[in-house]
């Protein structure tokens, strides 16, 4: 396959296949994320709930099946992740803890995360459309904009050193054998769940496709560059840095070079849309109020800011950098289950408890003499 790579890169160059690439590992994510209804939200809301049913399931299929993956093809010697920036950069700690914690907040308040708002724009839902730009723009404002100060500082308070620091296999003295039995567990409490929950086949064949999406991704981009003789970052899916990459190639002059990102944005919006054809869910949906729409704006900014401090988003750091075990991925993906518990605390309806009915005045009724 490397050969055939080379033979694509010589003809067509790096960038093209790096975007064909990246349009169809994002169509299959963008099919199997629609019809698997796959939301770290929605999972993070049934586990404070202690319902440990059909959404956090699927995010558990999903997550172990992108854990293993990733691993398996390490140990067969078909991925190297050491050079990833997750793991060979230099990271924060601080980052990943406020950054998971604001993120896991704004995920509730716009009712998914950043790559369940893109999956539910391409069914014609207005609300995440919206929710979506307002998240490109305030990632691309952490990143290089007037945001930018404020998130280097906060990354900054608590940073770890890249390589063996920042691997919780090298950590725990632990090898790729043990985090591909690791990944086994998680699959079988994924298992036990989904049978307990009755979850339809679509559940079971979704939630695995989406997972092993992700470690597609990190396959195809070190396979590629093997294959090129220019320098090809490897790297997973995620969709902080590729939504603020396309706000700046519809605003910018001249555009990013295309690349994996490039291409998987836009497969992600048509793999999510043929999932919603098939299904025959496409519909038109907007905002019922002005409150409900202050919200989702609100929580759109706290998960691009916070995706941008934590260095990805629920894909990019809780799927992807979880799956090669980067330790601020781990730290960013337990934030993100902490301030989204909190946010859904915070924003649940008081209970109406029962008033007794109020007691009438006896009528007194006079006969006239």
């Amino acid at each position: 396959m490397v050969t055939e790579l080379a033979s694509w890169v010589e003809r067509y160059g790096t960038g093209a296949v790096l975007a064909a690439g990246g349009a169809v590992i994002g169509a299959l994510f963008g099919f199997f994320a629609q019809r698997s209804r796959f939301c770290l939200r929605a999972a993070v809301i049934e586990f404070w709930h202690g319902k440990f049913a059909e959404k956090l399931s699927v995010w558990l299929l999903a997550f172990a099946s992108a854990l293993m993956g990733v691993q398996a093809l390490i140990l067969a010697g078909a991925l190297d992740v050491s050079g990833a920036r997750q793991l060979a950069n230099r990271g924060s700690l601080s980052g990943a803890l406020v950054g998971g914690l604001l993120f896991g907040a704004g995920m509730v308040m716009t009712r998914g995360c950043a790559s369940r708002l893109l999956v539910l724009s391409a069914n014609g839902n207005l609300r995440a459309l919206l929710s979506g730009l307002v998240f490109a723009v305030t990632a691309q404002a952490a990143l290089a904009g007037s945001l930018a100060p404020l998130r280097t500082e906060i990354s900054s308070w608590w940073t770890v050193d890249g390589g063996a620091a920042r691997d919780v296999l090298a950590l725990a003295g632990a090898n790729h054998v043990d985090g591909l039995v690791f990944g086994a567990l998680w699959a079988v409490v994924a298992v036990i769940f989904s049978l307990r929950s009755g979850n339809r086949p679509w559940m079971w064949v979704g939630g695995i496709g989406t997972g092993l999406a992700v470690a597609l991704a990190w396959w195809f981009s070190h396979a590629v560059s093997q294959a090129s003789f220019d320098p090809v970052q490897i790297q997973g899916l995620t969709f902080s840095g590729p939504s603020a990459e396309w706000l700046m190639r519809v605003l910018a002059s001249p555009a990013p070079p295309f690349g994996f990102d490039a291409g998987m944005l836009p497969g992600v919006f048509i793999g999510s849309f043929l999932g919603a054809l098939v299904g025959r869910e496409l519909k038109i949906e907007g905002f019922k109020d002005g409150t409900s729409m202050a919200r989702y704006i609100v929580g759109a900014m706290a998960m691009g800011f916070g995706s941008m401090l934590a260095g990805g988003c629920a894909v990019g750091a809780g799927m992807t950098g979880g799956a090669i075990f980067a330790l601020t991925a781990w730290i960013t993906l337990g934030a993100m289950f902490v301030g989204g518990g909190l946010m859904d605390r915070l924003l649940a309806e008081p209970v109406q408890t029962a008033q007794p009915p109020a007691q009438q005045a006896p009528v007194v009724v006079q006969l006239a003499p």
